[in-house]
Formats: structure tokens, C-alpha cells, sequence
């Protein structure tokens, strides 16, 4: 999980070289909703303050979406994007009141919750005028997969702990599979990962959860992060660096992540709907959703943006989307929650006070796959969130090798590292038994991860049962055992 590159969200105990990306140029391609206003508020109070984001939250069918559409506009406020699947309209004003105003007038009532985004001014800018950064690397093509070890595979510690090795023996995965990478981009130059890379499904989402198909879009500008999520999941099969857990699917690119490396509410609803509608079977989300690491239901802001985040999540599954997140960085008990000092992270952070309606977003929603981290030696990672049933399973994420922009490789930690073990793992799940359900693939995963104790010295945070605990959850994941037909 990670915010800002190089702290606490992104990894910890990171060991990789500095990089060195190049602007190849600018372009927008923004499919914007039809439902988009173009120019700015036209009220006089939209005019007294700072440009924000909001989540309008109504019901789901595009009579009830309409309306909504019609109060924000009403309200001094500009359309982003409106889901009609979900009741959601992403909004921008720089109407102070436009929490109060969008809920009168005669299409108010039509509002079931509105919240910001965030806390401070929206970064990119009014929608439509942000320039989406296009980087380039070095092209090399892939050569032909073989069914021979990869250079490093020997490095790979990880997959011998989940037994992908084991697993790759009966199947490397169906090209029938699609995972979404929504991370801070994917370099599908890279000659491990060129080989599985879908373009035509990749998508970029942070110019205010617009998508943006533009060509290369998609790729990272200043963060190594997803491309190393990446490979983990599919590096190639074909003679050269690694090889991932699940090397014979495709891959695509879901961009949720800012240049600061923030990931906003507006992009991650981007990028499960859009997982959605391009019918990925599962995704990864290595992050936390900003500025609140957790974000309260009683709180009026927090409370939509966790309601409109839910609805996407929910939705995405209902079309056949797993999603797979990371547990966390903060060695944190998500199960007795107490105190929040770090949020939010976009302007300044001020100690509080969590109950039970704080949720780690998206990990802790319904649906999810909570992933913890593990070390070499099977033990939970320093790092890692824990928690008795709030974690599902374990996984590698301790000195984890993968890919690096600009064919690089290099070893990274974070429960980041571990959650694209377990993708990868549902992956290959999902190519042996294709008419399964994301609920049959949770129910398996659970099923099939290796039972683990809690540690022989005693340590009082591991509560539970070896079944079921708060550091693994149902167990380490089984890569070999999610091949095997019943």
C-alpha cells in the first residue's frame, strides 16, 4: 500500500535504485460522462472558494442520476462523471456551500449523501484541462513464450513459498483471464511484461476520474510501483528475468494514482467501474483510498465517500470482478481500532479518535480480500496489518524481486508485494474453473491457503485459531492447490 512514493504507503524496507522517467509528450483522450457540463460554475457563490471534488450519492437508475445531475448544476457545481449503474455523480464546485446547496432546490431531495473527496484543492485542476503525461521507454520485443526456467526464477523465494512453481507445472494460466493492475501505472514496454499486456483495456483515471484512453496513458510517470505489482502477478514466461505467479494471463493497466501519489475517491470509483464494464475477472489494489486512511461512516464526508466507494466495489463484483487489496503498512490491529494521527494526508494531519464504522478502504469492505504480508521464514512481516477476521489470507511481501520501468528489476516490501500473490494465485483459479463466481473464488482462497499458527513465542496481538488468526487469516495462499480441479 502506499501515498506519497517511498513512505509508509508504498512499502517498507525498500531496495531499489532511483529512476529516471522521459515526457514523451501530452494528449487527453477524456471519455467524458454524458452528463458533463462544460465550463465553470456559473453561480456567484462558486466563484468565494477553492475548486473541490464531491461524491453525490442517489439511486441507482439514470431518471434518479438525472436529477442529481440537474441539482449539482443548480449548485454552482460542474459533472465529472455520473454512474448510473451505481447512483454516483462525481462533482466539482468551488462553491463553499455546495455541500447544503446541492441538497435544495427542487432536485434536492433527490440526494441521499454528498461528501469532498478530499481536503485540500483539487490538484488537477477543473475537468477537461488537465494534461495527461505520457512517458516513454525503451521499446524491446518480447521473444516467444517457452515452458523453460526464466533467468531469475531461481531468486524467487516467494514463489516456492505459495508453491506457483508447483502450480506452473499444471498450467501457467488462460489467456481467457484478464487482471486489472489498478496501481500508478504499468510500462507494458518491458519485456516481461509486453508479452501479456492488454492495451485495448487499460485505462487512466487520474484527471478527476475521467478516463482517458490515450495511448501510454496508462504507464507510470514517477512511481515504479505498479509495474513492479505487475510482474509479480504476470511476468512472462519466455526466457528472460522472472516469471510471475500466474504468467499465461493478460494483464491491464487501471492508472488510480497521482504524480504525488495520491489515489482519490473520483479514481478508484474510475477504475472498478471500469474493471467492470471491460469484464476483468480480478484486480489488484495495492493502496489505501486518500486523504483518510480510515474513513468513518458517521462522518458526513467520510460517510459518502465510503458509501459511493462500497457501491462501486459491490457493482464491479456483480459483474464478475474479484478484487484483491493490500491489508496495510502500519502494523496496525485492524479488528480494535483506537487512533487515527495521520490523517488526512493531503493537508494536515490531526489526531482522532476511530469506532467501528472506520473502514480501511477498500481492504475492510464487504467482498474484498484482505492480504497480509509474510516473510521468508513464514512469519508475519514487521510491517503488516493484522487482525482476526478482518485479515483473509497471507502472502510473500518481504524482499519481493519483480519488474522495474525500463526493463529493470529489483526487490520491493509492503503488504503491496504480498496482495499481487494472491491475484495472481486467483488468477490461475480462475482459468481451471472460468464459469466460477468472485465469490467462489473467495470462498476457495480461504479453502485452500495453508493453515498457519500464530507465532511459538507468544505474541499477544496473534489471537484466533491456526485455522483462522489474526496474523494469516485462513493461511498462507496455495498456488498449487487453486489448479487442482475437485
Amino acid at each position: 500500500m502506499f501515498r506519497t512514493f517511498g513512505t509508509r504507503r508504498l512499502s517498507a524496507g525498500l531496495a531499489v535504485a532511483a529512476l529516471a522517467f522521459t515526457t514523451a509528450g501530452a494528449a487527453t483522450a477524456a471519455q467524458a460522462s454524458p452528463y458533463a457540463a462544460s465550463g465553470s460554475a456559473t453561480t456567484a457563490a462558486a466563484e468565494s472558494g477553492v475548486l473541490m471534488n464531491y461524491v453525490v450519492n442517489t439511486k441507482a437508475s439514470p431518471g434518479h442520476v438525472r436529477k442529481v445531475v440537474a441539482a449539482v448544476k443548480a449548485a454552482g457545481g460542474t459533472v465529472v462523471q455520473a454512474y448510473d449503474q451505481i447512483g454516483v455523480v462525481v462533482a466539482q464546485s468551488t462553491n463553499p456551500d455546495f455541500r447544503t446547496d446541492v441538497r435544495t432546490g427542487r432536485n434536492g431531495r433527490e440526494v441521499q449523501s454528498v461528501g469532498a473527496t478530499r481536503t485540500a484543492a483539487v490538484s488537477e485542476g477543473p475537468v477537461g484541462s488537465a494534461a495527461a503525461k505520457l512517458t516513454s521507454a525503451k521499446s524491446m520485443m518480447a521473444g516467444q513464450a517457452a515452458p523453460v526456467a526464466d533467468p531469475r526464477e531461481a531468486e524467487q523465494w516467494d514463489m516456492k513459498q505459495i508453491k506457483a512453481d508447483q502450480a506452473h507445472e499444471v498450467t501457467d494460466g488462460s489467456r481467457r483471464v484478464l487482471v486489472g493492475i489498478n496501481d500508478s501505472g504499468v510500462d507494458d514496454t518491458h519485456p516481461d511484461l509486453a508479452p501479456n499486456f492488454d492495451a485495448r483495456d487499460s485505462v487512466n483515471c487520474i484527471n478527476n476520474g475521467v478516463p482517458d484512453t490515450t495511448v501510454g496513458a496508462w504507464r507510470p510517470t514517477t512511481s515504479f510501483h505498479g509495474t513492479h505489482v505487475a510482474g509479480t502477478v504476470a511476468a512472462a514466461r519466455n526466457g528472460i528475468g522472472i516469471v510471475g505467479v500466474a504468467p499465461g494471463v493478460r494483464i491491464a493497466s487501471v492508472k488510480v494514482v497521482n504524480d504525488d501519489g495520491f489515489i482519490y475517491p473520483e479514481y478508484a470509483i474510475c477504475g472498478w467501474i471500469w474493471a467492470a464494464e471491460h469484464h476483468m475477472d480480478v484486480t489488484n489494489h495495492s493502496y489505501y483510498i486518500d486523504p483518510w486512511e480510515f474513513w468513518c461512516k458517521d462522518n458526513g464526508d467520510q460517510g459518502a465517500v465510503q458509501e459511493s466507494v462500497r457501491r462501486a466495489v459491490a457493482f464491479a463484483t456483480k459483474k464478475g470482478v474479484l478484487s484483491v487489496a493490500a491489508a496495510g503498512n502500519s502494523s496496525y490491529d485492524l479488528a480494535n481500532k483506537t487512533t487515527d494521527n495521520g490523517s488526512p494526508d493531503d493537508s494536515t494531519p490531526a489526531p482522532r479518535q476511530l469506532n467501528n464504522s472506520c473502514l480501511d478502504l477498500p481492504t475492510e469492505l464487504p467482498g474484498v480480500i484482505t492480504v497480509a504480508s509474510t516473510t521468508q521464514a513464514r512469519a508475519l512481516s514487521s510491517f503488516s496489518n493484522f487482525g482476526l477476521n478482518k485479515i483473509d489470507v497471507a502472502a510473500p511481501g518481504s524482499g519481493i524481486l519483480s519488474t522495474l520501468p525500463g526493463g529493470g528489476y529489483g526487490t520491493m516490501s509492503g503488504t503491496s508485494m504480498a496482495s499481487p500473490h494472491v491475484t495472481g494465485v486467483a488468477a490461475l483459479m480462475k482459468s481451471v474453473h472460468p464459469w466460477w463466481t468472485p465469490r467462489d473464488l473467495e470462498k476457495a482462497l480461504r479453502k485452500e491457503a495453508d493453515d498457519t499458527a500464530c507465532p511459538t513465542t507468544p505474541d499477544a496481538r496473534c489471537t484466533g485459531t491456526t485455522a483462522n488468526n489474526a496474523f494469516f487469516g485462513e493461511g498462507i495462499a496455495d498456488a498449487l492447490d487453486a489448479v487442482h480441479r475437485p
